[in-house]
């Protein structure tokens, strides 16, 4: 008896969205980091922020160029990660790398630079802080880095006592502290500071990409909410049956959460459908769940 031809199943167009949102991201992402590294860090002899750091010190030598050095060790640990960490972790990681070192050749051949843009060095510390973190923030963010000193300090993390927090801040600490030796004083003294200020602005950029509003909505009547939840928001929602300690009376408590522009909306309709009810709505970055980005 012959069996049935089975049908393959549909393209997990859902899946394959997600991939293509991701590399969008990774891209986008990797090269405003490459532009904030080029025209304000590289510039400037900024050195902290790990191997771009690094390729500012060993370009003074006149040996090889800061976007060639960078390319060359970016590809020498993303070799040694593949073979100590394993084929998971160089996917994401080795595309963000890669097209961060090209981006740092092509950008010093395509437009050469022998001076900072502007003669504001605190101005300039400003934007080498700032677009690298973002383009950092946005990584993290999809579990991808760009590679550097991010391998070193996943291979510290594996082989000693160290977490990835501070084998990242040991060796990006060596490599600023250089600085002053290389080059003055003010240089190394920005450098710090740029080292300090970085980790605070990838933890904030990354708080306000995940941010959303947590809702606790008290009213007499959830259906309608719960519909426009449902229908409109296309979320889901969870109701509890509670007593009002004032009146007595039964009182219905819905919890969802929401983005920031569904907040708005859901806010808006309680607001003209259902004015009698309470609202609580809080900030919260950490949500593990569908529809949700876990941190």
């Amino acid at each position: 008896m012959k069996s049935k031809p089975q049908s393959l199943p549909a393209a997990d167009s859902p899946k394959h969205s997600d991939r293509l949102k991701n590399f969008i991201y990774l891209t986008l992402s990797t090269l405003v980091m490459a532009v904030g590294v080029y025209f304000f860090k590289f510039s400037n002899n900024f050195t902290f922020g790990g191997i771009t750091g690094l390729a500012v010190l060993v370009a003074k030598s006149g040996v090889i160029s800061a976007g060639d050095f960078s390319f060359a060790a970016n590809m020498l640990l993303l070799v040694i990660g593949f073979f100590v960490l394993g084929r998971k972790f160089a996917a994401k990681t080795a595309y963000s790398s890669i097209l961060l070192s090209v981006a740092l050749s092509g950008l010093e051949r395509i437009y050469p630079m022998s001076q900072p843009l502007t003669d504001q060095p605190l101005l300039e510390l400003a934007f080498a802080i700032a677009l690298p973190s973002i383009g950092s923030a946005v990584l993290f963010n999809i579990g991808a880095s760009s590679g550097g000193t991010d391998v070193i300090a996943m291979i510290m993390k594996k082989y000693t006592s160290f977490n990835i927090g501070n084998a990242l801040m040991v060796t990006d600490f060596f490599i600023t502290l250089a600085g002053f030796f290389v080059f003055d004083i003010q240089t190394g003294l920005y450098s710090f500071l740029g080292l300090a200020l970085r980790s605070f602005m990838i933890d904030g950029f990354i708080e306000s990409l995940n941010l959303s509003k947590y809702f606790n909505v008290v009213c007499n009547n959830p259906q309608p909410i719960c519909e426009y939840i449902k229908d409109s928001l296309h979320r889901s929602a969870t109701i509890v049956l509670a007593k009002g300690a004032f009146s007595g009376e039964d009182k219905y408590i819905i919890f969802t959460v929401l983005n920031r522009v569904e907040a708005v909306r859901l806010r808006n309709y309680i607001k003209e459908h259902s004015p009698d009810a309470f609202l609580l709505i809080s900030n919260t970055s950490e949500i593990i769940g569908k529809g949700f980005h876990s941190v």
